[in-house]
């Protein structure tokens, strides 16, 4: 029976390629924390829990994941009988409350290693994946039209991004609208334009707000109340007819659930972190499908790791009609695998190989982790 026999808490800092701003944090580092585990059998595993800003955006930071990994999830893990994933979380979740991003980078590695073991790509252990390559969309966050305008152009030229997100919320509804509608006019009408507000607005902004982005030709607006103000969402949502989709208010299946059945938003953010694991965040993408609500695959700007594990569950969605924004590691400066994975022609290519599909690069990982 295999057992794990080692677990390692890695807080890798990679810089951005430029400065992102959102509505909570400006970011110009990112905090990947990494979890390589190792089994009696010899197979060595990467899991991986990121968030955003520190505690700028949840309740869980990098370096409270790490201690609470090293200190309460590893013990039990390595006196579990069995490294099966599934009794291994069911220990975790009777035992541990909350930390969802803990358990998520736990339960990837998990996973990561049965696939191996068995020589199966991690989606196929989901189900089955029904995509082998996922859009992709691109987040614009300078805060100038300009370099917004010129940064969209480079990526469609490139053929890497056709689809946009704009981060605003920081300045007055009107400059934050007008940027929008600006770069939506400069690329046109076949290129497909979102914003973010990040619960930036109270419900009397959003609905001044919308109304203007809606007559500007923007497809969809995120979040734009508060993650608790969940009367407010569902009231925009029936109100105007650009999507509005819950992103920060969706914490888990139950959430979705919750959120389905009182018709609450057209669209659903799937993040494998903020729905607690892996298999949490397929549960919530089915039950979303089943309500008749559209799919998005959300990020907490993970590095690759988390990344590919991300694409595995999102390939397995039957819809996903607002694509993915899993441009994590394309935003960073150092590239942690020794093959990166492939984006071409506007899509992220699901990984084949067994498990996550990727190799980590252990020598650079070991450079730029924390001291």
């Amino acid at each position: 029976m295999n057992k794990i026999d080692s677990i390692d808490t890695l807080l890798v800092d990679i810089p951005t390629i430029r400065t992102h701003k959102l509505s909570m944090t400006t970011m110009s580092v990112q905090t990947l924390v990494l979890v390589r585990m190792r089994f009696s059998d010899g197979i060595e595993s990467w899991g991986e829990a990121t968030t955003i800003g520190g505690l700028n955006y949840g309740e869980e930071s990098p370096e409270s994941i790490k201690t609470n990994i090293d200190r309460y999830f590893t013990p039990l893990l390595l006196n579990a009988r069995s490294a099966n994933p599934a009794q291994a979380m069911q220990l975790l979740n009777h035992s541990i409350r909350g930390n969802r991003f803990a358990k998520c980078a736990v339960e990837t590695a998990l996973l990561d290693a049965e696939g191996q073991r068995l020589g199966l790509p991690l989606s196929e252990l989901l189900g089955g994946r029904l995509h082998d390559s996922l859009p992709v969309l691109w987040v614009l966050a300078s805060g100038d039209t300009a370099k917004d305008i010129a940064e969209a152009e480079k990526m469609i030229e490139a053929r890497r991004h056709n689809i946009f997100k704009l981060k605003i919320g920081l300045r007055p509804i009107e400059e934050d609208v007008a940027h929008a509608v600006a770069v939506k006019k400069a690329l046109g009408s076949n290129i497909s334009i979102r914003v973010d507000v990040n619960q930036a607005w109270n419900e009397q902004q959003a609905e001044k707000g919308i109304a203007m982005l809606q007559d500007g030709g923007i497809d969809l607006v995120e979040q734009p109340v508060a993650a608790h103000n969940r009367a407010a969402l569902a009231r925009l949502s029936a109100r105007f007819s650009t999507a509005v989709m819950a992103d920060e208010t969706l914490c888990g299946p139950y959430d979705v659930l919750t959120l389905a059945t009182a018709h609450t938003a057209d669209v659903f953010s799937i993040k494998i972190n903020q729905s607690g694991g892996i298999t949490a965040a397929k549960l919530a993408g089915q039950v979303a499908d089943l309500s008749g609500a559209a799919l998005y695959g959300g990020t907490m700007l993970e590095g690759a790791v988390g990344t590919a594990a991300s694409a595995h569950v999102f390939s397995t969605f039957p819809h996903i009609e607002f694509g993915t924004e899993l441009f994590g590691p394309l935003l960073l400066t150092e590239e942690i695998l020794s093959e990166p994975l492939i984006y071409r022609d506007f899509r992220l290519q699901v990984p084949n190989a067994p498990g996550l599909g990727i190799k980590p690069d252990t020598e650079k990982i070991e450079t730029l982790k924390r001291a």
